[in-house]
């Protein structure tokens, strides 16, 4: 029997994991760990055996849980952690603040971080992954993160310390983020609200967002990405890819490609992880037999089969 620190926070053992995901899939993590603050984070992974490894978890926008659960303490921000504050054009976010919130309340102080309203996701994740949309991303505004290690240190990262590529970074697995500060482009309220109310409008035309998805799930071919210009071509993006090797709408059990947004893979209802995951590495087969493009996976897929 595994013994766990006792933390200020809410600790549960054998926690399912599907309700916190965005797909609806996955098993148990060996513990959910919802720290209190910032303290009892760094106290809980400083007194955690260091051979259970820890995986931190944002709002489950971005990831497929394996049906065989986590063999990890899974550590989840919340309240206490999703704080936005401003100092000057400086936005300091905790890792828990939605990328849409962040980009909402930046533009009510007249700071741009309109290309994140559209990103499914936190802050913490969207610097873990590099997130960006409309030829954007979190490296061009990031300025430092406050991480605690596995250890329970607290340290700073920079951004020459992250390595910021496409849709990734150098995060070291097990670091916890803690708190975020980006610098922002200043820019007039009113049309930074308008250009946001745009965006949602072409991203509800094109993506199945009342669907249960995980966002985009292979990055775009050679680190192109969708730019939403009107000049913007297409020609190795995911999504044409995917279509044009006759994979829009395609099915395995119940999983789906999607059929308005071919790189969009939906849980049609009670798919399992395996599903989901296998029928993206059919497509990934196929695309690759049709086209000789090898596709790279931009959902996270964690835990075991």
């Amino acid at each position: 029997m595994t013994v766990f620190p006792t933390p200020r926070g809410t600790l549960t053992p054998d926690r399912p994991l599907a309700d916190l995901t965005w797909l609806r899939v996955g098993g148990p993590a060996k513990a959910l760990f919802q720290p209190a603050d910032h303290d009892d984070l760094a106290a809980f992974l400083r007194d955690l055996d260091p051979a259970i490894p820890v995986f931190p978890m944002g709002v489950g926008s971005n990831l497929i849980v394996r049906d065989g659960g986590l063999d990890a303490v899974v550590i989840r921000m919340g309240r206490g952690f999703n704080g936005i504050s401003f100092d000057g054009t400086r936005v300091i976010c905790g890792p828990a603040a939605l990328d849409a919130h962040v980009a909402r309340k930046a533009a009510d102080q007249g700071l741009d971080l309109t290309f994140l309203r559209t990103i499914p996701g936190a802050i913490g994740g969207a610097v873990r992954m590099n997130a960006g949309c409309y030829g954007s991303y979190i490296a061009d505004v990031f300025v430092e993160a406050t991480a605690i290690t596995r250890s329970g240190e607290t340290v700073t990262l920079t951004a020459d310390d992250l390595n910021f590529a496409y849709r990734s970074s150098d995060l070291p697995d097990g670091m916890v983020i803690t708190e975020v500060t980006l610098e922002a482009p200043k820019g007039d309220p009113e049309t930074l609200h308008q250009r946001m109310t745009d965006q949602l409008a072409k991203r509800d035309a094109t993506q199945p967002t009342k669907d249960r998805t995980a966002g985009s799930t292979f990055r775009n071919p050679a680190g192109f990405s969708s730019t939403g210009r009107d000049d913007d071509t297409h020609e190795l993006k995911a999504w044409k890819v995917i279509d044009e090797a006759g994979l829009r709408g395609h099915t395995l059990g119940g999983a789906q490609m999607s059929e308005k947004h071919p790189n969009f893979l939906i849980n049609t209802g009670g798919a399992t992880a395996a599903e989901l995951e296998d029928l993206g590495e059919l497509v990934r087969k196929r695309v690759l037999k049709h086209s000789g493009i090898e596709l790279q996976w931009e959902v996270l897929r964690v835990g075991k089969r």
